[in-house]
């Protein structure tokens, strides 16, 4: 089985921060490669995600005009193409663009127009999130809504709430959540990250999202877990990331992504940020391989999960279903064999 090749779907990607040393040194010519892994890159094992996050406006400061926005999002692109990806929502918050003279409305519209130039030069099917963030304000999070809102039948598909889970409470981002809910708007929120299952409780009931970002720590409450499989709650998962940040998990193998599975809760893989964390989803996809002995069948389950839960249209959908059945079935059998894997799989639903 050929990873790289494979069809992939990605619901958990910031654009903001998943900038290549290839554009920073085209952005920031002075930053030298050895600047980029120091300034640009998280270490390895983070103290946590507000430390994890400490790197993240070395991205987003480069993105303060319209060239940049471009150069950035093209790079992105270029990304999904090596990756095999052929559907992607990329996040990001446009009000982190605004330091040097753009509205916030001329950030969404300058990525919105460059994803959906891109969109049908390379054929990766792509939808925009817009995120608020956990020390934003009341005002700044409505903000952010209306965008959403105003950008409704355009690649924008989603609102989001992402920053530091621990630092900051949901109280400003009530109100937000509420006017997406009222207006037909589809909506995401990052939780059960840097804190536990509470968390994500407090954040199903606050915000009512369709799908959690990250949720990694939901194992840790079994009526959690039954609750996400009974509500098709779905989890944007991105182990490598969590791995560096979350300290309940140690290593790859103390990952409860494949317990999640198992236990029929709907979630795909990720790679949440290619910058402040450079893998790659083939990355990702070779470590569960390798950790967990997950194969094509797993793959092929968890993308088509993935695409159920994804912000698109019916015909998106159903276009990308084949294109993952098709394109599993042209790489054709051979790694499942002796794995056992698939085997105990929870079927499709």
């Amino acid at each position: 089985m050929e990873l790289r090749s494979l069809p992939k779907v990605e619901l958990h990607l910031h654009l903001d921060c998943s900038i290549s040393y290839k554009v920073v040194s085209t952005l920031a010519p002075a930053v030298s490669r050895e600047e980029y892994l120091r300034d640009y890159v998280a270490p390895a094992r983070c103290t946590n995600l507000a430390d994890f996050l400490s790197r993240a406006p070395m991205g987003f400061r480069l993105m303060q005009s319209e060239a940049a926005l471009r150069a950035v999002t093209e790079d992105v692109f270029e990304q999904l193409v090596e990756d095999g990806v052929v559907y992607a929502e990329l996040r990001f918050a446009p009000l982190l663009h605004t330091e040097r003279g753009l509205s916030a409305e001329r950030v969404v519209a300058v990525v919105e127009r460059v994803a959906d130039e891109l969109a049908h030069a390379t054929g990766v099917e792509a939808g925009l999130i817009l995120c608020t963030l956990r020390h934003f304000s009341e005002d700044q999070s409505m903000t952010t809504a209306r965008l959403v809102e105003q950008f409704r039948g355009s690649r924008v598909v989603a609102l989001d709430i992402a920053g530091d889970e621990a630092g900051f409470p949901l109280d400003a981002h009530v109100g937000a959540f509420r006017f997406a809910r009222e207006h037909g708007l589809l909506r995401t929120a990052h939780a059960g990250e840097a804190c536990g299952p509470e968390s994500v409780w407090e954040t199903l009931r606050l915000l009512d999202p369709q799908r959690i970002g990250h949720g990694t720590r939901s194992i840790e409450d079994p009526r959690l877990v039954e609750h996400l499989r009974r509500e098709k709650i779905h989890l944007e998962l991105c182990p490598s990331s969590n791995v560096q940040i979350v300290p309940q998990i140690a290593s790859w193998e103390e990952h409860p992504i494949d317990k999640l599975y198992r236990a029929g809760v709907s979630l795909n893989l990720n790679t949440d940020t290619r910058m402040l964390n450079p893998v790659t989803l083939t990355g990702e996809y070779e470590a569960m391989q390798r950790v967990f002995g997950w194969g094509e069948t797993d793959f092929l389950r968890t993308n088509l999960m993935g695409v159920d839960a994804a912000f698109a249209g019916d015909a998106v959908k159903e276009r990308l279903r084949k294109t993952l059945v098709g394109g599993f079935e042209r790489d054709g059998p051979g790694e499942e064999e002796g794995r056992g894997a698939s085997a105990a799989a929870p079927p499709i639903v």
